[in-house]
C-alpha cells in the first residue's frame, strides 16, 4: 500500500490567518501617513489626533484577551469576520467626519476593537490549537503578518494621500479588509479535531473541547490567577514598553518627524514600509530562535539594542535618507516585533492552557504602553517644537525593558522558581497550571 503525503491543514488555516493579520493591517498604517492631512484640513491639534490613536491602541490590547476567550466560545471564524467587518466600518466611515469625536469614534473605538480581535492573541490561539511542533516559527510568521500589512498598505496609502487625499485612503483600507472575509469564513477552520487529525507535530487527535460559556469571565479570572504571579508582571512590564517604543511612538510619529526636518513624507512613509519588510524577516528569525534559544536570554538582547537604536535615532534625521538612517531602519525592523514569538512562548510556559487569554492581558500592557507613548510624543511635539526627548526617553525605557527580562533569566538560574502549582479558578470553570511569587 503506497501512503500518500499530504500538506498538513494547519499550513492552510495558518495561511488564511497570515492574510486576515495583513487585511487588518492596512489601517494599522494610516494614522502616521494621515496625521498631517488631517491637520492641515481640521485644523485640529496634533496631541488630539494622536489622542485618538491613542485609544485605538488603548483598545487594541484591552481587546485581545476577551477576543481569545470569545473564540473559545463562539469560535474563531466568527469573531475575526466580524472583527474585519469592525475594521472596515471605522475605516470607511472617518470619510463623513466633521469632528474631532468622531474621529476617536471611528479611528478609536470601531478599528480598535476591529484589530484587538485580530491582535497577537489570536496568533496565540491559532498556535496553540493547530501546532505543536513549530510553533514558535509560526508565531513568528504569523506576527509578521502585521508588518507585511505595513509593507504592502503603507506606500500605497502614502501615494493616495498625496495625488487623492486621505478620503481616499481611507476607502482602500475599508475595501481591503472587506475582501478578506470571504476567505476566512470560507477557509478557517477551529480544531484539528474537527477534520479528525492531530495538531502539527503531535501524535494523537484531542477532541476539540466543548465551547467555554463566560468568555468575560474566563478573561478575567485568567488575568486573577497571573496578577498573582511575577513572571506576569515582569513580561507585562516588558511588553508595554515595547508597545510605547514601536506603536505608540515609531509607529505613529516616524513619518511627522522625519518631516519635520525636511523629509517628503512619501520617503518617510517608505522608509516605515522598510522597517514592516525586516520585521517580517527578524519576527520570523526570532521565532525560529525561539524554538532552540531561552526566550529570557532574547528579549534581553532586542530590548537593549532597541534601546540603544533609539539614543541615536535623533542624531539621524534629515531632508533626505542618508546611509545611517537606513541602518537604523534596518537594525529596528530586525527588532520591531521580534519580542512576540518569545513572549507567547514564555506565557505558554508559566501559564499553560490559558497561555493564550494570559498573553492578551499581556498584548493589552503594550498596547497601553503604546496609548501612552503615542499622545506623549504629541504633547511633546506640540510644546517642545520637535521630538528629540521622546525619543530619548524611549530608549532609556527600552534598556529598563532588558533588565525587566533578565530578572527573569536571573531566577531561573538561581534555581529560585517555584514547581507549577495546580491550582484552579472558580471563574474560569477549568484548572490552571501557574506559578506562585
Amino acid at each position: 500500500m503506497t501512503r500518500e503525503r499530504r500538506l498538513h491543514p494547519a499550513w492552510l488555516v495558518a495561511a488564511v490567518a497570515f492574510v486576515a493579520l495583513v487585511g487588518a493591517a492596512g489601517f494599522r498604517a494610516t494614522p502616521s501617513v494621515l496625521l498631517h492631512p488631517l491637520h492641515a484640513e481640521f485644523r485640529w491639534p496634533l496631541a488630539t489626533i494622536s489622542a485618538a490613536v491613542s485609544v485605538n491602541l488603548l483598545l487594541y490590547g484591552l481587546t485581545a484577551p476577551f477576543a481569545a476567550a470569545l473564540m473559545d466560545r463562539f469560535g474563531i471564524r466568527r469573531v475575526v469576520a466580524v472583527a474585519l467587518l469592525l475594521v472596515a466600518a471605522g475605516s470607511g466611515l472617518t470619510v463623513f467626519m466633521t469632528a474631532s469625536w468622531q474621529l476617536i469614534l471611528c479611528w478609536g473605538v470601531l478599528v480598535g476593537l476591529g484589530t484587538g480581535s485580530m491582535a497577537l492573541a489570536f496568533v496565540a490561539t491559532i498556535t496553540g490549537r493547530w501546532f505543536v511542533r513549530r510553533r514558535g516559527l509560526v508565531t513568528g510568521v504569523l506576527t509578521a503578518g502585521g508588518a507585511a500589512g505595513q509593507l504592502v498598505f503603507l506606500p500605497l496609502l502614502a501615494v493616495l494621500v498625496r495625488d487623492h487625499g486621505w478620503r481616499a485612503a481611507a476607502l482602500v483600507v475599508a475595501v481591503a479588509a472587506l475582501a478578506v472575509v470571504p476567505l476566512v469564513v470560507w477557509l478557517l477552520r477551529e480544531h484539528p479535531a474537527d477534520l479528525g487529525l492531530p495538531a502539527y507535530g503531535a501524535a494523537e487527535v484531542t477532541p476539540a473541547p466543548a465551547p467555554a460559556g463566560g468568555a468575560a469571565a474566563r478573561a478575567v479570572g485568567a488575568l486573577a490567577q497571573a496578577a498573582r504571579t511575577r513572571p506576569f508582571w515582569l513580561l507585562a512590564g516588558g511588553f508595554a514598553i515595547c508597545g510605547a517604543t514601536t506603536n505608540g511612538l515609531v509607529g505613529t510619529h516616524f513619518v511627522p518627524a522625519a518631516h519635520d526636518h525636511g523629509m517628503a513624507e512619501t520617503t518617510a512613509a517608505g522608509l516605515l514600509a522598510l522597517v514592516g519588510l525586516f520585521d517580517i524577516v527578524g519576527t520570523i528569525a526570532s521565532g525560529w530562535l525561539t524554538d532552540r534559544v531561552d526566550s529570557r536570554l532574547l528579549l534581553g538582547a532586542y530590548y537593549g539594542l532597541r534601546g540603544a537604536s533609539l539614543l541615536v535615532l535623533p542624531s539621524l534625521f534629515a531632508n533626505s535618507a542618508e546611509p545611517s538612517m537606513l541602518v537604523f531602519i534596518i537594525f529596528y525592523g530586525l527588532d520591531w516585533v521580534a519580542t512576540v514569538p518569545p513572549t507567547v512562548a514564555l506565557c505558554r510556559e508559566y501559564f499553560g492552557s490559558s497561555g493564550a487569554v494570559v498573553f492578551g492581558w499581556v498584548f493589552a500592557s503594550h498596547q497601553l504602553g503604546a496609548a501612552i507613548a503615542a499622545t506623549g510624543a504629541g504633547l511633546v511635539r506640540d510644546r517642545l517644537g520637535d521630538y528629540a526627548l521622546a525619543w530619548y526617553v524611549a530608549g532609556a525605557l527600552s534598556i529598563g525593558a532588558a533588565g525587566l527580562s533578565l530578572l527573569l533569566l536571573r531566577r531561573r538560574r538561581a534555581g529560585a522558581e517555584p514547581a507549577p502549582v495546580l491550582v484552579t479558578a472558580a471563574p474560569v470553570g477549568r484548572r490552571v497550571w501557574s506559578y506562585r511569587g
